[in-house]
């Protein structure tokens, strides 16, 4: 069993659906607002732009903005690239090192559809501050 395997699979299936409509070409932005229209469609909920701060030494020294957060628990990030490349996990694999939450998908909307399931469990990871907490305060 995978964690939230069933969601996950409903987010998968949504990303060929917008995919195979859209078809690639398109800024990544597009593809952003297309998978939000299909998520709230289906009822998910989802947070775009999701600010997310990082530590060094329990100090908060910056932030960065995760594409879609699904549920409070599935970290979305989506590319329009030719292809995805270890870089791309990396930048996924930083947003969830930095929160609570432990699946991320990695969308490609490139000349094919791609899309990678990545796992960190929080068992492994030392969480700082509130995962959702506004880069403002």
């Amino acid at each position: 069993m995978l964690k939230h395997e069933a969601l996950t699979q409903k987010l998968i299936g949504l990303f060929y659906d917008v995919y195979n409509e859209l078809g690639h070409g398109f800024l990544e932005s597009v593809y952003e607002e297309a998978f939000v229209v299909a998520l709230r469609s289906e009822g998910i909920e989802v947070v775009q732009q999701q600010p997310i701060p990082v530590y060094f030494r329990e100090v908060r020294v910056g932030h960065f903005f995760a594409d879609l957060v699904v549920n409070n628990f599935v970290v979305l990030e989506l590319k329009a690239a030719r292809t995805l490349d270890r870089a791309h996990e990396a930048q996924l694999l930083h947003y969830l090192r930095a929160t609570e939450m432990e699946i991320g998908l990695l969308f490609n909307f490139g000349d094919r559809p791609q899309f990678k399931r990545l796992l960190f469990d929080n068992s492994r990871k030392k969480i700082r501050g509130n995962p959702c907490e506004s880069v403002a305060n």
